[in-house]
Formats: C-alpha cells, structure tokens, sequence
C-alpha cells in the first residue's frame, strides 16, 4: 500500500512494498520486508527510511495518544470498553484490532489482522488524527511484537490482560510466547497490568494494577455476577461502584482493566467513568446471547484458558457445548480444551472450526484425548449439522454454548474462506422451530 505526503521531503509517497518502489516514492523498511532491500537499492526508489521517521514525515506526534491493549484473552473486549468509554466521555477517539477499524463510532474498515502491519497502522493513525481523534485504541497481538509490527509507536498507556497457552505453533514454546508479551512492557511506558497474572514480567516504572485476588491499584472489593456484573473497586481507599450488562467473571477483569486505563488517562473522575460502564454492552461473538429462550450463546474461547472463563460463567447452568480447534495450529492446546469441556458440559458435540488443511478428523481425534470421561459425546465433523443436533439435543433448562468462531462470517477449509456464521445457523434453526 501507498500513503501520499505533502512533498515536503522530495517525494509524494511512502510504500512497504518494493515494487511500488520509484523516485517518487519512499520505502517503509520493515522486519517484515527487510529481505527485499537489495531489490529497493536497485530501484531508482527516492529514499528508504524507518517507522519513526515515516510518523515524523505524516506529522503525527502525541497529540494522539496510542492505547495498547496486550494478552492471551480480553483484548477485544477489554479495548471495546476502552473505546465506548470515551466515546460516551465525549471524545474523539478511533479503534484498530480484531473488529476492524473504528473512527468516532463509524466503521472504516472491515476485519483484518488484529495488528496489521506498521505502515497499515501508520496509516489508520493519519486518518484518526485527520478526523480529530485525540485517542487510537489498538489490540497488540503477539506476532506483532515479535514482527516489530508496532516499531516507531509511542504509546501513550499499556494494558496487560493475562498470558496463559496459544499460538505455540509460532512461538515454539510457552515460555517463549510469555517472554515476547512481556517485552511490550520493558519499557518505562505508563502501563497497567492484571495483578492476578503472575506469568508476565514487566518494569515497575510508571505502573499502575487491577485485580480481584491481590492487592492492587484498582482493586475489586466485591462483586455479583447475577444478571450480568455488579461489583465496587478501589482506588487509594476511595470505593467507587459500577454495573454492566456482560456476564462473566472474566468479563470483570475486562471492565475493571477498561476503567483503569480510562482514568489513567486522566479524561474523567472515577465516578463518571464508572457510571458510563452500563452503556457498554460487549462486542459481538463475545458471549453472545443469539436465542434467550432456549439460551443460546456464541463466543470466540478458541484457547483452553478462554474455553474455561466461558464455561466457568455458567458453571451453575447445565451446559451443552459445541467446539472444534484449529487446524495447522497448536496441537497440544486440542486435549486440553476436551478436558476442560468434559470438566463442565452435561453434553459435548465435537466438531470441526478452521480446518485450514488438516483433515478435521484428525483434528477431532486429539480433541477426544482429553475427553474420556465423558458420557454424553457426539463428534459430528460437519459444524452445521452439529449446531443443528446440539438444538435438538438441548433441554428447557440447558444453555447451549457454541464456542470457537464468534463473529467469523467463514469456515477456513483446504485454503478456500466458505460462507459460514454459526449465529446465522443458530437463528434459522430457531425461526424453523
């Protein structure tokens, strides 16, 4: 992709990609491109130049304050609080990751990477300060800090929401995933950290924390998860309360990093954050009520961590629970997320997610690893015709949860994106009775 200038450097554009390369425009060297600077040299490209200095050409300084929001699970959700915080705050504020991106309430772009590349978000940061934004709400992934997708950004405040296993088949072994997240936190950056994680390592300079269980910053006093989440924090003695309509325990944690990094940014009193968390009603996909009544409920717990915070939620419900795992990812997580299913479903149908190019039977078979025990199991590899035996399965007082795939609008097989909505599915079923 090109980003135009106003020409003052001597040339109109900046690209990442070599053969945009030429006298007019300037190459964006990144980690990802570096193996292609032999091949700019040979260009008659007008300049190759870095991240920082390509936010110092566009003039983008820090009258935009960066968020980043990193973790395991939470970080959609958790930066989706941040965002609609504001937003009711009154500010002008753009949001990029999972979701798409977001300027002031309107969707700009679709879906994509949940970081894509520097120049990408070099470019969402140009068009946010363009449109007034004072503040740009970004999901860091792993891959991104490993790829140094994020070089030459200053953040304004860094959120830490929980490391626990994913993405193994890139980071070759946890303690290696839980060493690139900690390096987002090096620095002395203001940031805030989830006080209950105690895997992350991060420098202690200009942190603030929240937590249920131990001492911290923002600390949760009591809390009820009864219709959604009423709770009282703290913060230096001071009691502030807050409720929401999400539900979940680790939806607590999500509002409570979401409340804390708002007043860390110093936009308003406690008291008016707090009284604007009930105006935040999730994202979707994230425990998504599809059908109340049978209660039906969707979300993306594609990890064993996520697996269990859903089904703990509803652990005094009895739970059905329709899941799959990835193909050409993480094998060793597929046993585990049986387990955790066996521990709290009365019901489980496994079935296929992303196949990608792994036969889904095989798939399937790692997942039964782990669920042995189990005495009402269905495997069923077609996910359709699984959803449908689930609905069938389902009794008055079960709740049915599909878990995997939240808001993906395709099923990933042999390379090809098929059609495929599991809240789709659910609500044709229900409206065929």
């Amino acid at each position: 992709m090109k980003i135009q200038t106003e020409n003052t450097h001597g040339y109109l554009y900046i690209t990442d990609n070599s053969k945009e390369c030429n006298k007019n425009t300037a190459f964006l060297l990144t980690r990802l491109n570096e193996r292609y600077l032999d091949e700019v040299k040979k260009s008659d490209c007008a300049k190759i130049i870095t991240a920082k200095e390509t936010l110092k050409i566009l003039n983008i300084g820090k009258d935009i304050k960066i968020v980043g929001i990193t973790g395991t699970n939470g970080k959609t959700t958790t930066a989706a609080c941040i965002y609609s915080l504001l937003l009711d705050l009154d500010k002008k504020v753009a949001m990029q990751g999972t979701r798409g991106f977001f300027i002031n309430e309107k969707q700009v772009k679709k879906k994509s990477l949940t970081t894509p590349t520097v120049l990408d978000t070099i470019k969402n940061l140009k068009d946010a300060r363009d449109a007034g934004c004072e503040y740009f709400i970004m999901e860091v992934s792993s891959h991104a800090i490993a790829q140094n997708r994020i070089d030459g950004l200053e953040f304004a405040l860094k959120v830490f929401t929980n490391v626990t296993q994913d993405h193994l088949d890139f980071h070759k072994s946890l303690q290696n995933y839980i060493e690139t997240k900690s390096s987002f936190f090096d620095d002395e950056t203001l940031k805030l950290i989830n006080k209950d994680d105690t895997k992350i390592r991060y420098n202690k300079s200009h942190c603030l924390t929240y937590g249920v269980e131990n001492p911290a910053t923002y600390k949760v006093l009591a809390y009820s998860l009864d219709d959604g989440i009423s709770a009282a924090i703290s913060k230096i003695q001071k009691v502030y309360e807050f409720s929401s309509p999400l539900h979940g325990f680790f939806n607590l944690y999500n509002i409570v990093a979401a409340i804390g990094a708002v007043d860390m940014l110093k936009v308003a009193p406690m008291e008016v954050i707090c009284e604007e968390v009930g105006n935040f009603a999730g994202v979707e996909g994230r425990m998504e009520i599809v059908s109340q009544k049978p209660l039906i409920i969707v979300d993306f717990a594609h990890t064993p961590d996520g697996m269990e915070k859903v089904m703990d939620s509803m652990k005094n419900r009895s739970i059905i629970v329709v899941f799959g795992a990835g193909g050409d990812r993480d094998r060793d997580k597929r046993a585990k997320m049986g387990f955790i299913a066996s521990k709290y479903a009365k019901k489980i149908i496994v079935t296929s997610d992303n196949p990608r190019s792994e036969n889904p039977e095989n798939i399937i078979k790692d997942i039964l690893e782990g669920t042995k025990y189990s005495k009402a199991l269905k495997v069923e590899v077609d996910r359709k015709k699984a959803i449908s035996e689930a609905v069938k399965w389902q009794e008055e007082d079960e709740v049915l949860l599909v878990l995997g795939k939240g808001d993906e609008t395709y099923q990933e097989i042999n390379g090809e994106k098929i059609p495929f909505d599991d809240r789709e599915i659910i609500r044709n079923l229900i409206e065929l009775g």
